[in-house]
């Protein structure tokens, strides 16, 4: 088999099999939809920020040389800031058009505030994530560049542990209005970024291998903003005993999940590793995992 067109086919597997294996939520009927969303979001802080804190950052810093760190540091926090900005600037865009019409209907303009964040956070969810997938397919490439049975290995774990995070990213698009058909067709679109950077990993693994460790800091960066700055708040709305310990129960859900398939990922490429050489693509495809 060719490189390239493994790279290819193999890229786009592994980002559209998770997007599969999550979209199983979206079949839900609407009711048991409005049900489960609540805990959905919950689960999805929780994987959010452990995705970003114990996967994205940690691996950006193995990456980099030790004078490359507090630079990096820098780039989460400026970032975070940038996500906040962004996000404003989405908001406006929503609402300033129709300052005009709703001028001295503070209800109406309450309502179309609150729904211009909502649609905020899903565009801010899809360029994260769209980042993500980007780094994911420079791993896979780099992996099929070592060998054609590390590559496929290396989409199969991708696929796999990024289900439980792609079905908190269902469930804040939902959160954010969108229909199921949108969120799905948004979803799909992401994972196409992993097929771009698979293929600009074949041309050009040694410069991209350079930016790496800021293309996982700024995907991080927005997986910490949009879980501590719009989800954790929406949480706050509800304080029963009951309701709250639902939550907690649920972001530590996501949290487990995450880490449980992160760890069997990593199981599953060190028991094939003694079959391969280990080249600067097997330590890339280590860190990976």
């Amino acid at each position: 088999m060719n490189t390239l067109p493994a790279i290819i086919v193999f890229t786009a597997i592994g980002g559209v099999l998770s997007v599969l294996a999550a979209g199983i939520f979206l079949l839900l009927p609407a009711q048991r939809r409005q049900q489960v969303l609540p805990h959905g979001i919950s689960f999805a802080i929780g994987a959010l920020l452990t995705g970003a804190f114990c996967g994205l950052i940690p691996h950006a810093f193995e990456y980099a040389s030790p004078g490359d760190i507090p630079a990096l540091s820098a780039s989460i926090l400026i970032g975070i800031l940038g996500f906040f900005t962004l996000e404003k600037l989405l908001i406006w865009r929503h609402c300033h058009p129709h300052s005009d019409e709703i001028q001295g209907d503070n209800t109406h303009d309450d309502g179309h505030r609150h729904g211009a964040e909502h649609r905020a956070v899903g565009a801010l969810i899809i360029l994260g994530d769209s980042i993500h997938n980007f780094v994911d397919g420079v791993l896979i490439a780099a992996a099929f560049m070592t060998d054609i049975q590390l590559g496929i290995v290396t989409s199969l774990a991708v696929a796999a542990h990024e289900i439980p995070q792609e079905v908190g990213d269902f469930a804040i698009l939902l959160h954010s209005g969108y229909t199921r058909g949108k969120a799905f067709s948004y979803k799909i679109m992401t994972c196409m970024t992993t097929v771009l950077g698979g293929v600009l990993a074949y041309f050009s693994l040694g410069n991209l291998h350079d930016l790496l460790p800021y293309f996982l800091t700024l995907a991080a960066s927005s997986f910490i903003y949009i879980a501590v700055a719009d989800l954790i708040p929406s949480l706050h709305q509800k304080t029963a005993l009951r309701t709250s310990l639902q939550q907690i129960g649920f972001i530590l859900a996501g949290v487990i999940l995450i880490l449980i398939m992160q760890s069997l990922a990593h199981d599953f490429e060190m028991e094939i590793e003694p079959h391969h050489s280990t080249t600067q693509d097997s330590q890339i495809y280590r860190d990976s995992v």
